[in-house]
């Protein structure tokens, strides 16, 4: 029997705790204590297992700063602190890892990646937004103009592999992808591997980048060619 997971929500907007309450309990997640401040939440003995306990912390990192988390771990010290925000901001972000966050999630996100999310820091995953990917590509110094980009078309990409393409965009782990497509790991460790042979790139990031890189001769990005392969929901989060 598949244990399950318990969660404490933390944050200043009344509606959206309210929200989250109803969406995770709905996905069989167990909500033991639900508060807009720090000093009304308690350490709840209907935490069964602290090590995979979330604290689901939505909106008051935006107020506070990420120094915030060791208040939260000093009145919560067993627990998974997840940071839920309704913009991306790099350094923030650095700095909730910096202070022992263990995912750090916008609300643009799909409902069931939300839920895939925390099942995934439930047993021992970090998790980082696509944004980051954006991100750290505006960070980098310009391609050469005269440099030779290889085109989607040339890259004699699979379906499949397009598609796990896509999901490296969107930030997903091995897990997400493997349980996205119904195989293996091991299978998508081995896809992985044939496109970062297939486009020239060293690590999974790089071939993030690679594809949110300039249009090619089709007039289509690469980013663009990836999207036409994702699949699932739409739901987004970002009204709660």
């Amino acid at each position: 029997m598949i244990e399950q997971v318990t969660i404490s929500l933390l944050g200043a907007n009344p509606v959206s705790l309210d929200g989250l309450s109803r969406l995770l309990t709905e996905n069989n997640f167990k909500i033991v204590d639900s508060a807009r401040n720090l000093s009304a939440i308690e350490v709840s003995t209907d935490v069964v297992n602290p090590s995979s306990h979330l604290i689901l912390i939505d909106g008051l990192v935006e107020v506070h700063g990420a120094a915030f988390l060791d208040d939260v771990q000093k009145k919560l010290p067993l627990g998974l602190m997840i940071v839920l925000t309704d913009r991306f901001e790099y350094e923030l972000m650095m700095e909730c890892f910096q202070h022992d966050a263990r995912a750090y999630i916008v609300k643009k996100i799909s409902t069931d990646s939300l839920i895939a999310y925390l099942n995934l820091v439930a047993v021992g995953e970090k998790i980082m937004p696509s944004d980051l990917t954006e991100s750290l590509l505006s960070r980098m110094p310009s391609t050469p103009s005269h440099a030779h980009r290889i085109s989607m078309a040339e890259t004699g990409l699979t379906a499949r592999e397009e598609e796990i393409l896509a999901g490296l965009v969107a930030g997903q782990p091995n897990k997400v992808i493997s349980r996205r497509f119904m195989i293996s790991e091991a299978t998508v460790k081995v896809h992985v591997k044939a496109i970062l042979r297939k486009i020239g790139v060293q690590n999974r990031t790089q071939a993030a980048i690679w594809a949110m890189g300039d249009r090619d001769d089709g007039g289509c990005s690469h980013m663009e060619t990836c999207s036409h392969a994702q699949s699932g929901s739409s739901n987004a989060i970002e009204q709660l």
